[in-house]
């Protein structure tokens, strides 16, 4: 007879136990107290990240540079290990734009491939940022120049935008006004650009 109410009692217990379990659930994954704890797990989350980056850029970019993703840039060109990235816009002489006109020219081309590359090589992009996307601007003679140093750029695996006109303000429609070549290796950059005069 004890057998029977210890079995009945326990199976009570049993029940009162998986039914403040199911209660449990309940609560906890309900709206109001599931999104705040993602939320909060999310910016914790986050702050341990930021804490483990070194604060100096040159160290942010070597300890880039070591990470597995390396292999992937190095077999285009694009990045090395302890290198700085940068990018360099190529303004037309020829066209004779006014130092506002090159100003928005230059910005066109910088967005440009900013765009291009958060389509196709986001960690490239990711590390140009964390070097802190160094940009130098200077100037070719022509066209002729400006598709010359386009294919030399990408023959050797650098990104590169070129801007066409709107033909809004000072120059013709269609025109071609700014190349972006990079980001990449300061040595791949300067080996298209690196006799170039700096605008």
């Amino acid at each position: 007879m004890f057998g029977l109410l210890r079995n009945s009692s326990d199976h009570s217990r049993k029940r009162t136990q998986r039914g403040e379990e199911r209660e449990w659930c309940g609560i906890s994954f309900s709206p109001e107290n599931f999104i705040p704890g993602l939320i909060i797990g999310f910016v914790f989350g986050l702050l341990i990240d930021l804490t483990k980056l070194p604060r100096n850029p040159r160290k942010i970019c070597a300890a880039l540079g070591k990470k597995k993703g390396q292999q992937r840039l190095d077999s285009n060109g694009s990045s090395g290990s302890d290198e700085e990235l940068k990018m360099v816009l190529v303004v037309r002489q020829d066209l004779r734009m006014g130092p506002g006109k090159i100003a928005s020219q230059c910005a066109h081309a910088a967005t440009g491939m900013y765009a291009e590359l958060m389509q196709s090589q986001r960690y490239l992009l990711r590390q140009w940022e964390q070097c802190g996307q160094p940009k130098i601007v200077v100037s070719c003679k022509n066209q002729l120049d400006m598709n010359r140093l386009k294919n030399t750029a990408e023959s050797i695996g650098l990104p590169t935008f070129i801007v066409a006109d709107a033909g809004r303000t000072e120059v013709v429609a269609g025109s071609k006004t700014v190349l972006a070549i990079g980001p990449g290796r300061k040595a791949s950059v300067d080996s298209v650009t690196g006799k170039l005069r700096l605008l």
